[in-house]
Order: C-alpha cells, then structure tokens, then sequence
C-alpha cells in the first residue's frame, strides 16, 4: 500500500486516550484474542497501572552500569583530543552502493541526509564514539542536537520529511507530526523495520544499541537536564499515537528500548541509594569522637540527590508506560504488540522489585490469549525468564493460579512451536513449585528415578501414542536427561525380583527400550529418523560430553549387561533390545580398567543366547554384538577370538554329522529336520559377518545343495539356510582375492564355484516352494551384480576373469519369475484373512525382489531389452512400483537413449500383441486399449525435457513402430487394414515431443511405407488409426501459411537473466527507484498459449470422427478465403494477428497440433545452450562424475542396500 497524502491512514492505532482507567477487578480480562481489531481491542480493560513505581525496595545481588558520565570524561585533558562537531565529521562519508541498494531506496532518497541515521545505517563507527560525537554537538548546541537525534527518528521511520529548528520552536508536537505525515509520501509501504535485507538488519540491531548506549552515557547528569528526555518522550508518545504504521512501529521500538536503559538506570541508582543509607548508618551508629560530622552532611546530601534522581526516573518511566504501552500493546499490528511484551519481560527481569507485581504481569497474562503466533512466542518466553528463577516464581502465585488454565491449553496450541514453548514453560513451573528437587535429592536418586519411570510407562503404555521409545526419550530429553541418563537405576529396577503391583513384561519391554533409546541419545546426540536436522555438525564442547557420557555409561552397563542377559535370554524381544547395548560402549574400558572378567560373562552369554534361539532376528543381533567386540585393535581380541572359534566349532561340528546322516539317508524325521535348519540358520548369520572360510563349509554346503535339486529329498527349512551359506562363502573368498594379487588357479576356482552357485540358484527358481524360489532369486542378483562388470573398477583389472554374464535362459528365468511374483494381482491382493500388516511386509519383500531386478539392468549385467517386462507395468501397479520403476526408466535413458527408445516400444508392442490374441480386432474398443495409450502417453513425457537430446531416438522410435504397425498384412478380403495397424494411435501419443522438421520426415516415411506395404485398394481406405497418426504429425504450416501464423506465431526469443538485469538498472536509475517494473518490452499479440486457454479443444472421440485433414478444415471457413483474397502475398507474409478469437479455428483445433507449437517454442529458447557436444550425455537428474556413480544413488538404501562410498 502506498502511503500517500490522500491515503495515509493505514490503519487505526487503538485506543489513543492519555487518561487511564483502573479496572474493577485486577485480574479482569478479556475472553477473546488481545488483537482482534479496534473492536475487540475496545474491550479489553484499560492498564492499571500504579501511579508511581514503587523503587524503594532494590536488590542486591545487582550491579551499577558500567558505562562512564560522559561530562566526567570529556573535558579530561590529555586522554582524548578536541573533536570536531558530528555535522563536520560525517558529511565527507559516502555510504556503501551496495548498502543502500539491498534495501530499496529508502536511505538515497532524501537530496539531504540526516547524518546520524547514515552514520547508524553504515555501521561502520562504534556506537559509544557516536553517541560521544553526538553528545558533543549536543553540548555545543541543545537544540541543533536534538534535532539531530529528533530527525534520525523520523528518518527511522522512512519519511522524507525533516523537523526545521523552526518547525521545532514555533509548532507543537502534534502539529509537527501531522504535517510529517503529510509529507509521508513514499511509494512503498515498506520502511526501514520491516525490511529484511541484510543492511537493514544491521541497521535494527544499530538502532536498538543507539537508544540503549546514549542512556547509559547520559545516566549521570544530562538526563536530569529537563529538557532531553522530557522532550524526546513527549515526541515519541505523539509518534506512537499516529495512524502511520512506520511512525507508530518505530516510536514504540524506540520508547520500549528507552524504558529498557531507563530501568537499568534505576536499578543502578536504586542501588546507590541502598549503599549511601549503610554508610550513613554506619557512620551514624560510631561514637560521639568516632563521629564526622562533615561525612555524615555529605551522605545526606547525597541520599537527598539520589532521591530526586529516583523520582525523576519514576515519571519519565511512568510517562513511557502510561503513554505508549498502554496502548500499544494491544495494537493492531503484531510485531508493535510482540515489542512491548517482549521488553516488559526485560524490565521484570531487570528491575523485578518495581515490575514483578500483579500490576504488571497482567499485562502478559492478558495476551496469552493473543491470535497471532508471535506475540504468543513473545508471552511465553517472557515468563520462562521469570520462572527460572525460584525467588521471582515464588512471587508469581497469583498470577499463576490466574492463568495456569491457559499455560496448560496453549500446550495443544495450533502452532507446534508455540506448543513446544508452552510445554518448556510448564517443566519450568513443575520444578518451580510442585516438585521439590532438593527433596528428591535427599531421598534418594534411585527413589526419585522410580517415581520418574513408573509415571512414563505409564504414558508410554497406556497413551498408545506410538510403538518407538527413541522419541519419547528425544522429547524428554532436553528436561529431564539427567533422569533419562540414570543407568544405574534403569537396571536395577530390571534386576529387581520382586516386582511392583502392576509390573509386568509389558512394562518390562518398555524399560528396556528406553533404556536402549537413552543409551543412543547420550552417545551419539543425533534424534531420530524424521526428528530434526538430517545431519548436525556437533561443537568441541559437545563432542566431550558425548564422550563423557559414553563412559559413564559403560562404566554403569559392563557389569550389569550379563545379568541382564542372563535374566531376559528367553525372552527374544528383550534379547534383541539389550544385545545392542555393546554398540554404544567404550570398549576400551575392558583391559584399561581390569573388567575383563564381565567380558567373559558376557561372551557366555552371547553363546547362549545363539544356542538357544533360532530367530532371526536376534541371531542378527547377536552376530553384529560379537562382531563389535572382535576387533583387532583391542587387547582383548585373542579372548573374543577364541569364544567365538569354539561357537563356531560346535556348531560345524554338529553340522557336519547331521550332513552325513541326510546324504546316507533318504528321510529325517520331523525332529532332525528342525535341528538342521537350526544349525544351519546360526551359521548363515555368523557367516554374514564374520568369515568362516577356514571351517571349509562350501563343499558339503554345496553338496547338500546340489542333493536338494537333484532328488528334491531336503527339506525347504534346509535348503535356504544352505544356499545363504554357500552364497556367503563366495563372498568371503572374493574379499580374499581382493585384498592381495591372486593367483590364476585362485580366480579360476572361484569362477568355477560362482557358475556352479548360480546354476543351482537357477535350478531352484523351478522349486515348488516360493520361499525357496524367492531366496534363489534375491541371491541370483545379489551375486550377478557383484560379479557384473563393476567387478574391475577401481583398480581391480585383475579381477577380469571373475566376472560373470548370465546366460540368455538364465534371463528368461529371472524375468519370468518377476511376472509370477512380483506383476501378479493374485500375489498382490493376497488371502482375505491376512492382516493389513502382513500385506504390507508381502509388499515389502516384493519391491526388494523388483529392486533386485532393476538393479541387474542398469549396472550391465541384463540387456536393456530385458527391461520391457518391468515398463510395461509402470502404470498399471503405479501405485504399488511406481518410484521404482520411474527410476528405472530415468536411469536407463542415461545409459543409451536409442536402446532406451526401443525397450518403450518393445513393451508397448508386446502388450498389444498380446491384447489383439487375447479379443482379437475389437480390442481397440475395449478399457484395456485405452490403458496402453496411457501408457504411451506416460512413456512420451520422457522425452519432454532435452528434446534435442532425444531427437534422434524418438525419430527411430516412430520410424520403427511404423514398421511394426504394417507388419503383418491385412486377411484377404479384410477392411480392417493390417492387424497391427491401432498401433499407430498409440503411437500418436509421441508425436508432440517431435520437432517440426522430423514431422515432415516421418509423414513422408508414413506416406512411402502405405505405398510399399498396401495394395492399391487399400491405399484409399479411411481407417481411424492411420488418419489420428497423420493428424498428429501434420503441423499447422501444412494448413496454409495464414492458418500456421494465427495458430503459432514464432515467438520472441527470451532474453538472458544478465540482460534483465542491466534492464532493470537502467530503468530504475532513470526512474525514482520506484519498485515499480517498466513497461518497455512489446507484448506478443498473439501466442498458441493463447490459443490454448482461450478454446478448448474437441473431445479425443470427436476428433477421431473427423475425416477431413485440417487443411480442409481451414480453407473452407468462409473468412479464410475472404481474407486470402484481399491480402496481397507480401501482407500474407507480414499480417499480424489482431484477434485471438477467430470463429471456429480454436474450436475445433487438434490437441496435438497445438502442443506441438508450444513445445517448439521451448525447444527454439534451449537450443542455443545445447549445442556443445559435452551435453549431449548430461544425466537428467543429477551429475557425476561418472556413471558408476549416478547408478550408486538409484534407490534408497532400504530397498537396495547400497552404501555409499
């Protein structure tokens, strides 16, 4: 809005009355928001305010002001030199380019500068050396300084006007301020405060310091002088009333920061005050010769000057509160009401004998209820200040009894982090009043714990909120961590036998995640997964707790760790939570402090719990705690090494007795199969991540394995664990060769066993089991794509050999599989009695086997082609695959567009190959036809971006799908045309992404393949599929030249972002620096985005009735001719469009033809930039350095398991 003479009333201020009106009751207040509009605003009960502030009493724990008298320091001689006047000194300065430019233009405008403000606005003086010069001048003249600071408010404000010295002696305030408000005709609404830039930011924080620091300079004697603050408050009272909001803004900011200094100085003369009675009193209480009389008249003297020092601050603060406050802050605009707030929590802080009473904090506890977010914040991180204190909480009982209700309401405010301080607020008050901490400590930190957890599992159980402890612990964390971090406690309230009323394995459960949780919070200080940052870069200083933590905790855990494990080992659930304890211990801690006993228990334990349970799960954990504790740089790894060979001993031993028995035997009973299974499932998860090669598992693994595909004779329970076996100990045997040079017989044996492996794996995707055909295929990809020809990277060429390329069958088979169990709606929709958590882990596993899949293809392991039997389900299980496959398509086309191009067309071939020998000709009519052509139409966006790119593919795939569509001829005797002939309407649905000049190519390939492909009857046959398709690849000059001028006139090219730029400087140097855009670039008389929004094209169904070309449907519209006949061929050439609105041209416009024009357009804008050869390979989403490394980051991590380097 511009603020303007004839409209510069932006808004009411409020109420504006200088009398105030005590309220009935001291604690009355509105039900409603403070800020709701003048309405509103009128029925909030006016300030009660004390008629003089109570400064009597004073504090001692308080300090004087630091600053020095000016007066006292400046005629000091020797220490600093004459100064020449602020008006001589800051003319010759010349302010920034750059500064005044970010800001707009209020700060060049003015043809004469208020040399203070541009002094503050640069920023390049230190405030005390300004307000020292200002002083100076100030001195030297009252008036001509005070108009100095005067007009550095009014320029604060952004007006142009300026206070004259005669204005200021023959006008009254108001008449002053009124006519400034005339002269207030910027042409932005914006003025100095409100700008975000960042010159102006500085020149807030400058702004604030200037009002704060010339208080402190004059505190000793020049605010007495009756004429500098009395003056300066009264203007700044009749500002705040105005209804310009900058005035008003400004004003109060600048009166609430003067009332801020002026308490300070009470607070310090208050002070002095308290000092000169003990001296006097002092003195006074010696003897009758002790006595000095001289003392005791110069204390009272000084006593009765700082009593009227005290009085006059009284009323210059009485006369800020009562004139500006009051009434602003239930002003209209937001920030005014946050500014006041927010500096009255200063002054109860500061001064809390005068301010912290009832009188005042009503204030605060009125606009608790205020409807916009900032000014709630303001409330209450005012009060969190007040209630950190216990000497001002206790003096805050009314107040909070008053307004507990609405603390406790504003937890569930709309706005979270209103709520989040809200809750803060409230953990202040709990301390503060109903919880006596000093007691807890006297009775106990394990009492005290226990009330704590038993009242949070009580929330975390019955509240329901959600099943993840870690962010209960993270919410809690910031209040109540050193209860949270109380391990101690935690575990002996695990180990206690006799347990509570109502204390059962739920409640068990829930302890041990907490515990968990606070263990991960303490030691890694991340939240968890969607909670905060993604990534926190963490201080020294926090880096040392962390690690202070860490030992505390470990010193807590090492020896009770065992006994926990001992008492839970049964308990799976448990198991798994406390097995992860060792990741988050100072390992060390064992040898350096003499702990090694707790490492034998606990190793005992491990071995335990992997004896005795078969889960998967917690094998898993127990492998990753034993790997933790295996590390070679400890000084204990010769005992971990040897409790886990004797683990692993046992249980190759028991392995290799029950493998003779099944290869002597044809069946096993039920309880030999499941001691099998259970053996062999240990050893696969310690093979994951320990390596087990010199206990030779690969021969009668694969032995076994090999007797399953065979004879079928071992049981599936068997089978999997075997085949993960075998699969781990190819792994560990290519680490092996990896890490040294390997030997030719080395490689070649382990090229041996890898065809071996996956021919079995092969084998196996024939199984009847599907769980057994799914293991076959998760670990046939997992190997081809380790051993695919990423193999040799890395400096690794002597790894050729291994690398190992599935034969054709083998591709068949896994693409097969695909079909049966990844695209197959029976497996997607499942049984009617599983519950929704079980399809949702059934479509878990099926996207990791698709994962698997895509994977294949895009590192060069499968062909390309084989990638059609995953396209041509993209829109169909959209819903379900739909980011998978997207990303698939994204990063094929980065790795060959032409061969990209063919795999689109050979999925769209294969399905309507398939849907024609499924319903034969009428399927064009049918749901599943239009589903291809969505599909096509989904394919061609694609190709929208880098059109130049793909020009060369999308000519090849349209010159190709022309081929399939004349393939097989039509029957004899047929008027259906060739059999694939609908192909071509799906085909159509590329024909927007080409450009013009490959249209007239491929209507002229059309052209010459109907000659070449059909009989001379049938070149005359008007079938719908081949009219749509040349419909589509007609452009609008193949109308007639007046049609293609309306319809697409060539469009101005863009011009570059520098040229903008130097436009805009150049206009808004000529202009007045209005923010304003200049007009100057022609607007187009006419674009095809135009015509687009102006007509609506016909139905896909009307347009596939038309016979006609629309050259005929041009040329026989009676205005058409008309026109042609009255313009010569040079007008015909250079006529401009006048009307966008022509009868019947937009109306019956194909939507082919009119995207065609609007994609031409950007194809002509980005052709400049995409010449250079060098970009003819850019990847579409991201740039690496090289293509190993864009295939790293296809999917997420979850789904792939790919890490990243």
């Amino acid at each position: 809005m511009l603020l303007r003479k004839s409209s510069r009333v932006l808004d009411s201020p409020g109420s504006s009355s200088s009398s105030l009106v005590q309220p009935q009751g001291m604690w009355a207040s509105p039900s409603s928001s403070v800020a709701q509009g003048d309405a509103e605003m009128g029925s909030l009960p006016a300030s009660g305010v004390p008629d003089v502030l109570d400064l009597s009493s004073s504090e001692d724990g308080g300090g004087s002001d630091s600053g020095s008298d000016f007066e006292d320091t400046l005629w000091k001689g020797g220490k600093r030199g004459t100064r020449t006047p602020l008006s001589c000194t800051l003319t010759a300065k010349r302010p920034r380019k750059d500064a005044s430019r970010d800001g707009g233009s209020l700060a060049e405008r003015n043809q004469e500068p208020s040399n203070l403000f541009e002094v503050v606005r640069l920023a390049k003086s230190a405030m005390e050396s300004v307000v020292d010069d200002w002083l100076e001048s100030y001195k030297q003249n009252k008036e001509a300084g005070f108009l100095e600071l005067v007009n550095f408010f009014i320029r604060s404000c952004g007006c142009k006007g300026v206070v004259t010295p005669e204005m200021f002696r023959k006008q009254q305030n108001s008449e002053i301020i009124q006519q400034l408000t005339e002269q207030f005709d910027e042409d932005s609404a914006e003025y100095p405060l409100v700008l975000t830039t960042q010159p102006w930011r500085k020149f807030q924080v400058g702004f604030c310091e200037l009002v704060t620091v010339l208080v402190r300079r004059c505190q000793y004697s020049i605010i007495y002088d009756e004429y500098l603050m009395d003056t300066l408050i009264s203007l700044l009272t009749g500002l705040s009333d105005s209804q310009v909001r900058a005035f008003r803004h400004t004003s109060t900011l600048a009166a609430m920061k003067l009332m801020t200094a002026l308490v300070r100085v009470a607070l310090g003369v208050s002070l002095h005050k308290d000092n000169n009675q003990r001296q006097y009193e002092a003195e006074r209480n010696k003897g009758p010769s002790r006595r000095a009389t001289d003392k005791l008249e110069a204390l009272l003297e000084k006593r009765r000057e700082l009593q009227e020092q005290q009085e006059e601050i009284e009323n210059m603060m009485n006369a800020i509160f009562k004139g500006v406050f009051v009434h602003r802050y239930r002003d209209v605009v937001p920030e005014i009401r946050a500014i006041c707030i927010e500096e009255m929590g200063n002054w109860m802080q500061s001064y809390s004998a005068s301010f912290l009473t009832d009188s005042y904090l009503k204030y605060i506890g009125w606009t608790l209820h205020d409807k916009q977010r900032e000014v709630r914040l303001k409330c209450l991180k005012a009060l969190q200040g007040l209630y950190r204190s216990r000497e001002m909480a206790a003096r805050m009982e009314l107040f909070t009894s008053r307004f507990k209700g609405r603390m406790v309401s504003m937890v569930l405010d709309k706005e979270s982090d209103v709520g989040v301080e809200a809750i803060k607020l409230l953990t202040l008050i709990l301390q503060q009043f109903d919880l006596d901490w000093e007691a807890v400590k006297e009775k106990g930190r394990r009492g005290g714990s226990r009330d704590f957890f038993r009242l949070l599992l009580a929330f975390f159980i019955e509240s329901e909120l959600h099943e993840h402890a870690a962010y209960l612990v993270d919410s809690l964390w910031d209040c109540a961590a050193p209860l949270l971090k109380d391990w101690d406690g935690l575990t002996h309230l695990l180990l206690e036998e006799s347990l509570e009323e109502g204390w059962g394995d739920q409640q068990e459960n829930a302890l041990i995640e907490i515990l968990v949780s606070s263990m991960r919070q303490a030691t890694e200080g991340k939240p968890p997964v969607g909670r905060g940052p993604g990534k926190k870069v963490l201080s020294a200083r926090e880096r040392k707790a962390l690690e202070d933590d860490r030992e505390k905790l470990t010193q807590y855990l090492i020896p009770l760790l065992p006994q926990l494990l001992a008492k839970f080992s049964a308990d799976a659930e448990k198991v798994v939570l406390l097995l992860a304890a060792p990741c988050y211990f100072n390992l060390s801690l064992y040898s350096s402090g003499r702990l090694e006993k707790y490492l034998e228990q606990l190793l005992a334990q491990l071995r335990e719990v992997v004896e005795k349970h078969t889960c998967q799960e917690v094998l898993e954990a127990a492998s990753q705690a034993l790997y933790v504790l295996c590390n070679p740089e400890f000084t204990f790894y010769s005992r971990v090494d040897l409790a886990r060979s004797c683990l692993v001993d046992a249980l190759t031993d028991k392995f290799q007795q029950e493998v003779a028995e099944l290869l002597q035997v044809s069946y096993l009973d039920e309880d030999e199969v499941y001691s099998m299974a259970a053996t062999l499932k240990r050893i696969s998860v310690l093979h994951n991540a320990h390596d087990l090669t010199p206990w030779q598992l690969y021969e009668p693994c694969s032995l076994l394995l090999q007797r399953a595909v065979d004879t079928g004779e071992v049981p599936k329970q068997v089978v999997i664990p075997i085949m993960t076996c075998v699969h781990f100990s190819i792994l560990w045997d290519l680490a092996h060769v990896s890490d040294t040079v390997p030997a030719q017989k080395e490689l070649l044996a382990l090229k041996r066993k890898v065809a071996s492996f996956c021919s079995l794996c092969q084998s196996c995707l024939n199984d009847m089991d599907s769980s057994v055909r799914e293991q076959a295929f998760v670990l046939l990809s997992d190997l081809l794509l380790v051993f695919s020809p990423q193999l040799t990277r890395g400096e690794r060429e002597a790894l050729e050999l291994l690398v190992y390329r599935p034969e054709v069958a083998l591709q068949s088979q896994l693409a097969g599989f695909l079909m049966d169990h990844v695209f197959n709606h029976a497996e997607l929709v499942g049984s009617d009695e599983e519950d929704s958590e079980g399809k949702i882990e059934r479509l878990h596993q099926r996207r990791n086997l698709l994962a698997g899949f895509c994977k294949l293809i895009i590192y060069n392991v499968l062909e390309l082609s084989a990638a059609s039997d995953v396209f041509k389900h993209y829109a169909k299980f959209y819903k379900d695959y739909g980011d998978i496959i997207k990303e698939t398509l994204s990063r094929a086309r980065q790795i060959d567009r032409d061969e990209w191009a063919r795999t689109l067309l050979l999925s769209l071939q294969q399905l309507l190959t398939e849907l024609l020998l499924q319903q034969g000709p009428d399927a064009v009519y049918s749901k599943a036809f239009l589903e291809i052509r969505d599909l096509a139409r989904r394919f061609s966006m694609f190709f929208s971006l880098h059109q130049l790119h793909n020009r060369q593919a999308l000519v090849a795939l349209h010159k190709a799908g022309i081929k399939f569509a004349f393939q097989e001829p039509a029957p004899s005797g047929s008027e259906l045309g060739p059999l694939n002939l609908p192909f071509l309407e799906v085909l159509s649905e590329f024909s927007p992404r080409l450009l013009r000049p490959d249209k007239k190519l491929l209507l002229s390939y059309l052209e010459q393949t109907c000659q070449a492909r059909l009989s001379p009857q049938q070149r005359g046959k008007a079938w719908n599929p081949l009219l749509t398709y040349r419909r589509s690849l007609r452009s609008l000059d193949d109308m007639g030249s007046d049609a293609s001028r309306i319809a697409a006139p060539r469009p101005r090219r863009r011009p570059s972002a520098a040229a903008k730029r130097r436009r805009l400087d150049d206009s808004s140097q000529r202009g007045d620096s209005s923010l304003q855009l200049s007009s100057r670039l022609e607007t187009p008389t006419l674009t095809s985005t135009v015509l687009k929004r102006g007509h609506q094209p016909g139905s896909p169904a009307q347009l596939q009735e038309e016979e006609g070309s629309e050259l005929d449907f041009v040329q026989s519209q009676p205005w058409f001719s008309s026109q042609r006949s009255r313009e010569s061929p040079s007008q015909q050439q250079l006529r401009v469009p006048r009307s966008a609105s022509r009868p019947g041209l937009g109306s019956r416009m194909d939507r082919l033809s009119l995207m065609e024009e609007e994609e031409e357009m950007v194809i002509q804008e980005e052709s400049s930039d995409e010449e250079d050869p060098q970009g003819l390979d850019r990847p579409l989403i991201h740039s690496h350095s090289s293509q190993g490394d864009q295939l790293r980051d296809l999917f997420d991590s979850t789904i792939l398991g790919i890490e990243d380097p």
